[in-house]
């Protein structure tokens, strides 16, 4: 007489998900402000005006440094079979780091700091994610992937909020980016306790076949998610360029409302797919359809002659690559293969953010000034074709 199958584990309540969401944002909120904003005017404070070169150098080494943390603090919580220890650690941490690059007297102190800085960063958004992976449930990791997308909302709302004119003065900013970190990382960390399903963090040995099916499907899922990155972190780069090329003097203020507007339009439309792939158990159609659509904002771009065409082209694509980079980041807990080495696993996707950050400007720099931006964003289109293509090709494995 066979068994019968165990039931599924319990699906987390709304108000933990809710908390999980605003901890995920809060993660954004302390890189943000820092590296878009706050960061490049302590540089332009200390060398007396812009230093793009000092930036890159910034920038540069705290991806590579991110990088390399992401995956070895993943490994560590899974080694502890913990994560709550460490992301109250990581928090106190780089919140004191944030605090002292304000008090930083050279850009060598600066790129010292950052760089400790991301360790002690990913020491707190490594197990985070991780921790997610070990609490919800595959029925819930659509609308999960949906509340992330309140991520880039609120860390966009935070640079905002930051630099607010009369809101807080100056040498205030870093302190007042901490305490918005703790308030919105801290109520899931300390209300969270036996939060965690068994049955989602029980080991799995590993399968005999060479190349198992579900490895493969976590290889597109990995390659699909860095050639969406890729085009969305040139655009992020790049869009106030681009959108003065073709009308001169557009203002800093409008290419900053219209990322501002798709981030936020973009959190309801990811909760409302995500509760859809969850409900009809398609999890993967929805970042098919979102891939495709980044394709036809690029391609829009590219023809684009006028600023309205253009900006029509880009909300389009905004709106569809931030869908897809939430709802891929649910997913992402699913495909996953062995609970065990789940903050490893997810340190290596971690770097399909990082990367792109690094060739990026290399990239850009070797074809706009010869092909203008309509080449760079044909190229991204095929980019997010091949990306719609992997993961179509992974629907029958899924």
């Amino acid at each position: 007489m066979s068994a019968e199958p165990a039931p599924p584990p319990e699906r987390q309540p709304v108000w933990f998900l809710a908390l999980f969401a605003l901890a995920a944002a809060g993660g954004a909120v302390a890189y943000v402000p820092l590296l878009t904003v706050l960061l490049p005017q302590r540089i332009v404070d200390l060398r007396g005006g812009e230093d793009v070169a000092a930036l890159a150098q910034v920038s540069f080494l705290g991806a590579v440094m991110a990088s390399i943390a992401n995956i070895g603090i993943g490994m560590l919580s899974d080694r502890a079979r913990m994560r709550r220890p460490f992301i109250i650690a990581g928090l106190v941490l780089s919140n004191l780091l944030l605090l002292m690059v304000g008090t930083a007297t050279s850009v060598a102190q600066i790129v010292g700091l950052v760089m400790v800085w991301q360790v002690a960063l990913n020491l707190m958004l490594s197990p985070l994610m991780a921790w997610a992976g070990d609490c919800f449930p595959d029925e819930q990791k659509g609308v999960l992937g949906g509340a992330l997308a309140l991520s880039p909302a609120l860390g966009a709302l935070a640079g905002s909020l930051v630099t607010w004119d009369g809101l807080v003065a100056p040498p205030a900013r870093l302190a007042l980016v901490a305490v918005l970190v703790s308030a919105l990382v801290l109520p899931a960390v300390l209300l969270g306790k036996g939060r965690i399903r068994p049955a989602l963090v029980a080991p799995v040995p590993a399968p005999a076949e060479p190349v198992p099916v579900r490895e493969r499907v976590v290889a597109r899922m990995w390659a699909a998610r860095l050639l969406v990155q890729v085009a969305e972190g040139g655009m992020f780069a790049f869009l106030l360029y681009w959108l003065r090329s073709i009308a001169p003097g557009y203002p800093e203020n409008g290419a900053a409302n219209i990322f501002s507007l798709v981030l936020a339009s973009a959190v309801p439309l990811s909760l409302l797919l995500g509760r859809w792939s969850d409900r009809h158990a398609r999890p993967v159609v929805p970042l098919v359809a979102a891939a495709l659509l980044c394709a036809c904002g690029m391609l829009v771009m590219a023809a684009a002659q006028s600023l309205a065409f253009a900006i029509a082209g880009y909300v389009l694509f905004g709106l569809a690559a931030a869908v897809f980079l939430a709802l891929h980041s649910g997913q992402t807990l699913r495909v996953l293969p062995a609970p065990q080495h789940r903050g490893r696993d997810l340190g290596v996707f971690n770097l399909t953010n990082t990367v792109p950050g690094m060739v990026m400007p290399g990239l850009t720099v070797m074809l706009v000034p010869q092909f203008g931006y309509g080449a760079l964003f044909v190229l991204f289109a095929g980019l997010s074709l091949g990306s719609a293509a992997l993961l179509a090709g992974s629907l029958r494995r899924t």
